[in-house]
């Protein structure tokens, strides 16, 4: 199958020998964020640095034109990926002779919520999450429609990988995070998720629900579990929603959730697929299961492959988020399972032949490798060792 390696532009740029290294891996291609969120990173080759602060979400290259006056806008970077730090970065990877497909982060901007506080997710308590932006709102949606396009189609690029182009929720690996007190489970994170801003109000009300009376439901329904450490394990998954709101409330605001995420991912992707050339390849970082939140945007799989050119899919100890949109069986899907391979973040690079196979099983037509910038040497020979030469 083949294989693409994540990396930020700061992994490479200005260090000479990078490319020549990521090329020895095995890989064919190179995921290379070119919109990213707020991050603390290590480079442990790197002739310069060892720790990278990415202060803020940025692009990594310089804005164009087409955000002047506009209140919403991509901010650039500071210091840790300066100028066109991508540009520099692909240009070095082309010339070892490595595909580039862009890697580009959307609603997920603690920056954006900060300055922009209306933008925020607002949950049922009235407390916003600044590192989620409402997908729902029609500015926050040209916002994230026209940074997808412009971020995705860098120079010399030959497809994206879009990540974030969902709703975002209470679940965020933030800086000094202490939320894991009480176990919501699949439910409570849903719950903790759904937006009350003034756009997802009337989403609701537009659908005939009371936006007061969900806000009340859902605070009801959380209600027991900040008493207690566990959920009580009576139901799982979305037959645990429906019980905790009632079919009616549940279904409807998952509805709302639903259609609004579905047509910002065919607004982005047309987006792109109209600012790209012929042959570009479009997917979206996914998780098959349409009311979860994250990084890995909850999508309908049928609906997203009719979409995108296909899906990169968590797979690292669990493959089997496959399954869904392998059953769609569309001809010249790409399905990527994303394999973590550093072994300090739970990843099993030793494993990786294992871990390909059993996916290439379960339908993965190639493999995502999270991230050869931040893997240490040892954690790079076993890739190698698994991939081998090309």
């Amino acid at each position: 199958m083949k294989a693409s390696a994540f990396l930020y532009p700061w992994d490479v740029d200005g260090d000479p020998e990078a490319p020549a290294r990521i090329a020895g891996l095995g890989v064919r291609s190179v995921t290379l964020a070119a919109a990213y969120h707020s991050t603390r990173a290590l480079t442990p080759r790197h002739p310069r640095h060892r720790v990278v602060t990415a202060e803020h979400a940025a692009v990594l290259y310089p804005p164009d034109g087409r955000w002047t006056g506009r209140a919403l806008r991509p901010y650039p970077a500071g210091d840790w990926a300066p100028g066109d730090a991508y540009g520099r970065a692909a240009a070095a990877l082309t010339g070892a002779g490595l595909e580039v497909h862009t890697w580009v982060v959307l609603a997920h901007n603690s920056r954006l919520g900060a300055e922009h506080p209306d933008t925020s997710v607002v949950n049922a308590y009235g407390d916003r999450y600044p590192w989620a932006p409402c997908i729902a709102q029609p500015a926050t949606r040209a916002y994230l429609t026209d940074l997808a396009a412009e971020a995705a189609v860098r120079p010399g690029a030959r497809g994206t990988e879009l990540e974030s182009l969902g709703w975002y929720g209470l679940a965020h690996p933030h800086a000094h995070d202490k939320t894991a007190g009480v176990g919501l489970g699949d439910a409570g994170q849903y719950l903790m998720s759904l937006c009350f801003c003034p756009a997802c109000r009337a989403g609701y009300g537009g659908r005939g629900l009371d936006p007061d009376e969900l806000a009340h439901a859902v605070r009801t329904a959380l209600e027991p579990a900040w008493r207690r450490a566990r959920p009580d394990g009576s139901a799982r998954g979305w037959a645990e929603v429906e019980g905790l709101l009632g079919e009616t409330m549940a279904t409807v605001s998952r509805a709302w959730r639903d259609e609004t995420a579905r047509t910002l991912q065919e607004r982005a992707v047309a987006a792109v697929r109209a600012a790209a050339p012929d042959g570009f390849q479009v997917l979206l970082h996914a998780d098959p299961v349409s009311y979860h939140c994250g990084a890995n945007a909850g999508v309908d799989p049928a609906h997203v492959l009719s979409v995108a050119d296909g899906v990169v899919v968590p797979c690292t100890g669990d493959p089997g988020l496959l399954a869904p949109f392998a059953a769609q069986g569309r001809a010249g899907t790409v399905l990527a399972a994303n394999l973590t391979v550093v072994s300090g973040m739970g990843g099993r690079p030793a494993e990786l032949a294992r871990d390909a196979a059993r996916a290439r099983d379960l339908g993965a037509s190639e493999l995502r490798l999270y991230h050869a910038g931040l893997a240490s040497d040892g954690d790079l020979a076993a890739v190698r060792a698994a991939l081998g030469p090309g």
